[in-house]
């Protein structure tokens, strides 16, 4: 079993999370728990390929081939049966650069493209550059509990929505939406001929009780009007190496990003993102599972240190490894409640209005760290609660 007990240092490795601090929260001594990166080691296996790739000491020029392709095909139809063909597969850096090739190529200036706030904020920000109307719908919160308004997202493709992004599981809310829930979204997708691009990203990590349905798994007539975005970089911890794919049936749609990609001289992944991608989803299953159990004991530990707290609630989460807190009670604006989180209780968090503004009053946190880091958080912010307890 993977011992995740031990915590790496990462200060002075340039890491976003930890040597930012100063520059984001105007001090050094805040805990972060904020960016999507685990402060957990990756897997021996992987980390050897590594080495062995490495140790090679030499990094041409390098190429996917149909033999990589299998393996993601052997992955997502092992993992979450989804059925695709290897010439479906398009590589790519990121995510995000998929994202931005397919608005690029299958939208023009001012079409219209939806979103499900409040959300990963990337999605609305390559909207707007792109010179894309950018449409919300947001999602409706019962009681901490999120569903789609399919009523409101009808309307909206009746007012000549082009584009839909889906963030499955959902950033930041954890919701795992179920097989009827998309089943409804791709009858609606299907009415108003609208495009999905699926962000998959966090798929591998859901906790028990709960199951991952890929969009693009089941059947509809706009099957082919569905691209999934997956990688192997939230549930490996391996965002630094840069290593993502596209699944896209649609051979034009395919043909159109990959030229896009070629267009903007993006025609090459680095060598060792290959590696771990490879390495990841044929020997990284035991690892995976190690650290769905340490996820699933954290995210117990902040559910019931913070329940007895009427000013805080923490929403379910069904997967990824962010939760999201609520922290309307406390009456504060975006501003002191940022504030306050890092200055007062010491806790680098996401700020809530960063995802749409009705993340007002929210904060997302990051539990994919040893179990005594998150204790240590939850310390600092019970106690800030407590006192603030006292001061009212």
């Amino acid at each position: 079993m993977q011992d995740f007990s031990t915590f790496p240092n990462r200060t002075g490795t340039r890491s976003v999370k930890w040597d930012k601090l100063e520059e984001l929260y105007g001090s050094s001594n805040v805990q972060p728990l904020w960016v999507a990166d685990m402060d957990l080691e990756i897997a021996e296996p992987i980390k050897q390929a590594l080495l062995d790739r490495v140790n090679h000491g030499i990094f041409g020029y390098t190429f996917t081939d149909v033999a990589l392709n299998n393996v993601v095909v052997d992955w997502v139809k092992r993992n979450h049966q989804l059925i695709i063909q290897p010439d479906d597969i398009v590589y790519s850096p990121g995510v995000l650069e998929t994202i931005h090739m397919a608005i690029l190529t299958q939208t023009d200036e001012s079409d219209k493209i939806l979103i499900q706030t409040p959300v990963y904020h990337p999605f609305q920000h390559m909207i707007k550059r792109h010179k894309r109307t950018l449409v919300t719908s947001p999602l409706i919160n019962t009681d901490g509990y999120y569903t789609m308004d399919l009523g409101n997202l009808e309307e909206h493709f009746k007012n000549g929505v082009k584009m839909m992004i889906l963030c499955s599981p959902h950033n930041p809310i954890g919701r795992v939406w179920t097989k009827e829930e998309l089943n409804e979204l791709l009858r609606l997708a299907s009415q108003y001929n609208i495009l999905i691009l699926s962000d998959e990203i966090h798929a591998d990590l859901v906790y028990k009780g709960h199951k991952h349905t890929p969009i693009g798994s089941l059947d509809s007539p706009s099957k082919q009007k569905i691209i999934t975005l997956m990688s192997p970089t939230k549930s490996f911890n391996l965002a630094g190496l840069q290593i993502s794919y596209a699944i896209i049936p649609d051979k034009k749609i395919r043909m159109q990003i990959k030229n896009a990609f070629v267009r903007f001289g993006m025609t090459m992944l680095n060598p060792l993102g290959i590696t771990a991608l490879e390495t990841a989803y044929t020997k990284g299953d035991p690892w995976l599972n190690d650290l769905r159990q340490l996820l699933t004991k954290n995210k117990t530990l902040v559910e019931r240190t913070l329940e007895p707290y009427d000013i805080v609630t923490v929403t379910k989460a069904e997967g990824t490894y962010l939760l999201w807190l609520d922290f309307n009670q406390l009456n504060m604006s975006h501003d002191e409640l940022t504030k306050w989180m890092a200055q007062t209780v010491g806790l680098g968090l996401n700020s809530g209005i960063t995802f749409g503004e009705d993340g007002h009053g929210f904060m997302r946190m990051n539990i994919a760290s040893p179990y005594n880091y998150i204790k240590e958080a939850l310390d600092k912010l019970t106690q800030a609660l407590d006192q603030r307890k006292i001061e009212r």
